[in-house]
């Protein structure tokens, strides 16, 4: 056993010798990251009450030639879908026949390298538009109904309300979760066949759940990329919203709940004009094009977080939130040269041999724990220190929402060292999806990577700083909003604001350290 650890050392210590490692944040940029950040725990006012300024889209001359058209008829959306769709098939078939070879696959190098981050990146920019041309959707869609947007003719499938003890998003956390473990734990990320198998089983189960459910379980209830979009997508300005919501208050047809005879319901349960639930629309459009009223639009909100503080989070979606946080840091935990060491130890210790699922498994179960425990204790300190007329679990639930702009500007720039420095080359991978007759990428390869990315260090290291400050800014400013409707003393502010600014510090620390190239 100890020589078998001993050669896996080896190994990783050969691997950092090669530079096979992304430079880490420099520390004068931390430095500053953290001087701001104390200047913003003094300085950070109240939110506004008034709602929220929106500008739509359509009513700006420049963009309404452009936009009109594209609201007056589904063809744009139907289009994407079904390029999207064939993307995918592409990338399916190459993980099933191509080449094993990871960064020469279009399965693996679109998946992990490109789509993956480019989305949680571009989800600030266009929202949850990702969800409305999701090619498991679509191809659920196309099994099941033979349609890829437009209404069926005639029913299809069961279409049997989802079951209470189903009507949460507990199911997406624990396939967050299981997710996650097959991508760090089993290593698909490395592994084509195995990308293009678990993009199957998406399938599958969107398909399956289009043929037992109503509308689209799947998306609201059980699909973790969607569903960690649509949270993510709280932060972002462009969002769908009724232009004028007096007349969604007198409206008597709910067309946008109902859908019309050609136009399907919102897939999500969602009147837009009156419940406003951007964590859980897909953007489909479906409220766009069956709306009489044209009262629904793309609309610029001026500050997100404005109408954000007020929203209130249910007890899945508290733990969502918390789940999420605490699997985006581990996820670059697991990127750190010092994750290899304690995964050794800890194997050492549990005498774990092979692919050491169980020191894995361990170890992301008490990194999914700490978090979320300390969390609690916070909370549980907060409520007795002010002798709170809240409940625990309703303090818990609300104040879970403002770590949610840390985990996803964190997301964001650990995405940005994904994005910039390893999906160089994915041209020639373009061009040769199946990776035919292609040889493992040389480091002489890897080193022109490495030292080439996308954007220069500087400009990276710069975003990464200004994401770190303006999350943990976000969070502050949502969390002084949210007292206004479940106060607590400003004593008992104390641990919740510690916390937040502690999450920002260790998000921070992770980018200070180098870490290990993907593939």
């Amino acid at each position: 056993m100890n020589e078998w650890l001993d050669m896996q050392v080896f190994d990783l210590l050969r691997l950092h010798a090669a530079g096979m490692t992304h430079a880490g944040l420099p520390a004068l940029w931390a430095t500053v990251a953290i001087l701001c950040m104390m200047i913003l725990l003094a300085a950070t006012p109240f939110l506004s009450t008034q709602p929220a300024a929106r500008i739509t889209l359509s009513s700006i001359p420049v963009l309404a030639k452009l936009i009109q058209p594209l609201l007056r008829s589904p063809v744009w959306i139907i289009t994407l879908r079904v390029i999207t769709a064939a993307v995918f098939v592409l990338a399916i078939s190459a993980g099933l026949f191509g080449t094993p070879i990871a960064e020469r696959n279009l399965a693996t190098t679109l998946t992990w390298t490109l789509w993956w981050s480019g989305i949680i990146i571009g989800i600030y920019f266009v929202g949850s538009s990702w969800c409305a041309i999701c090619p498991w959707d679509t191809l659920a869609n196309v099994l099941v109904r033979l349609r890829v947007w437009y209404k069926p003719a005639f029913a299809k499938g069961l279409n049997l309300r989802t079951p209470k003890w189903l009507r949460t998003i507990w199911p997406a956390s624990i396939m967050f979760i299981v997710l996650t473990w097959f991508e760090l734990g089993v290593g698909i990320t490395t592994s084509p066949y195995a990308t293009a198998m678990l993009a199957l089983t998406m399938i599958a189960l969107a398909t399956v759940s289009l043929l037992l459910f109503e509308r689209k379980a799947f998306c609201r209830h059980f699909c973790s990329v969607g569903r960690t979009i649509g949270f993510y997508a709280e932060l972002s300005p462009l969002q769908l919203h009724a232009i004028n919501n007096a007349l969604c208050a007198k409206c008597t047809t709910l067309d946008c709940y109902h859908g019309t005879e050609k136009i399907e319901a919102c897939p999500t349960h969602l009147v837009i004009g009156r419940h406003p639930d951007i964590r859980n629309c897909t953007a489909c459009g479906a409220c766009v094009f069956s709306c009489p009223q044209q009262n629904v639009n793309w609309q610029w909100q001026i500050n997100p977080l404005q109408r954000l503080a007020s929203t209130r989070i249910n007890n899945s979606e508290a733990w969502f939130i918390l789940i999420l946080a605490s699997l985006t840091t581990f996820h670059g935990f697991t990127m750190l040269p010092i994750w290899e060491t304690l995964v050794q130890q800890t194997a050492m210790v549990l005498n774990d041999r092979g692919q050491l699922l169980l020191t894995f498994s361990l170890l992301m179960t008490v990194a999914i724990a700490i978090p979320i425990s300390i969390y609690s204790l916070i909370i549980l300190l907060a409520q007795r220190l002010h002798r709170s007329q809240w409940e625990f679990s309703r303090l818990f639930n609300q104040f879970a929402l403002p770590l949610l702009p840390i985990a996803f500007c964190y997301h964001i720039a650990h995405n940005l060292t994904h994005l910039v420095r390893e999906s160089s080359g994915f041209t020639a991978v373009v061009l040769n999806p199946f990776g035919s007759n292609t040889l493992p990428m040389s480091m002489t390869e890897k080193h022109a990577r490495h030292f080439h990315p996308l954007i220069a260090d500087e400009l990276t290291f710069a975003l990464q700083t200004l994401l770190i400050i303006l999350g943990f800014w976000w969070a502050l400013r949502l969390f002084k909003q949210r007292l206004v409707h479940f106060p607590v003393g400003k004593v008992q502010q104390l641990p919740l604001v510690t916390f937040l600014f502690i999450t920002s510090l260790f998000d921070l620390w992770l980018l200070l350290q180098p870490m290990i190239m993907r593939m």
